[in-house]
């Protein structure tokens, strides 16, 4: 079930009487949601369920459930099995036949791309993109050619390196860095990436937990095929594919995957 990520007021009432049901309650930090509890009252039995005990506590888990108890999976904040190590319990705990249901409520990745201004009707939630730049920037080409905005988690520390990588291989893309949402100190900061990569780089790290969406590519601004075709075959006419392709793909801000499949196909017309 979602928990609030911010605003202790963001609890959906099932919620609250799902929580007062419930024989035990898995939580990522005993602390974190011990202070939910206590706000509303709540005493219950805390099972600690996170990335480095979740394969012991599995087969516990399971086990209560064969014995009928009501088990309730929260996250620290937010919405459970959105990067957080829920998924696998409930792949097991559906492959072992036991009901399971969830809560919805809030969530910092859609609370984010409600308050971005970007557009909303596509959207792909891409989690935490690599902690080192070579990765990130590899991860980041894998989404460019992407017709959809996108939503990261990150860790304020990366910020600044974050919008940099992304500025660079995604280009002039609009963008926004939402930080602590919903609570007091709410902000959301919207410009193209290179200004946020330069604001933040200025004014370092930001304090909070932070999203980052960033708008979809400009299709006005997507090369004409016939253009790229005709600059591949330039290139072709003196280089392999490979290196015909990630000369076009740099001049043209795409994929070299992508334009090495085209590459080959109109090497396969000859």
């Amino acid at each position: 079930m979602a928990t609030p990520i911010g605003n202790a007021r963001d609890i959906t009432l099932r919620a609250l009487d799902v929580l007062r049901a419930a024989d035990v309650i898995l939580c990522e930090d005993t602390r974190m949601t011990g202070r939910l509890m206590q706000i509303y009252g709540l005493h219950k039995h805390l099972l600690p369920y996170h990335d480095h005990n979740a394969a012991r506590v599995r087969p516990e888990v399971l086990a209560r459930l064969a014995k009928g108890e009501v088990i309730a999976l929260v996250s620290d904040a937010g919405t459970p099995l959105v990067s957080d190590p829920g998924y696998k319990l409930v792949v097991e705990a559906v492959a072992a036949g036991f009901p399971v249901t969830t809560l919805p409520g809030a969530s910092s990745v859609l609370a984010a791309l409600t308050l971005a201004a970007l557009p909303t009707d596509r959207f792909l939630f891409a989690g935490f993109l690599p902690p080192k730049s070579a990765a990130r920037r590899a991860a980041l080409e894998e989404l460019r050619g992407i017709a959809a905005t996108l939503v990261f988690l990150e860790s304020a520390q990366r910020l600044p390196e974050m919008l940099a990588d992304a500025a660079a291989v995604l280009g002039e893309r609009a963008a926004a860095v939402a930080r602590e949402l919903t609570k007091m100190f709410e902000e959301v900061r919207r410009e193209r990436l290179a200004v946020l990569a330069s604001h933040y780089a200025e004014a370092g790290p930001p304090k909070g937990e932070v999203v980052v969406v960033i708008g979809p590519p400009d299709e006005a601004a997507a090369p004409d095929e016939a253009a790229v075709d005709a600059a591949l075959l330039a290139e072709l006419a003196h280089a392999g594919p490979s290196a015909a392709a990630a000369k076009v793909a740099a001049a043209f801000g795409l994929a070299k995957r992508d334009v090495y499949a085209r590459a080959m196909a109109l090497k396969a017309r000859e």
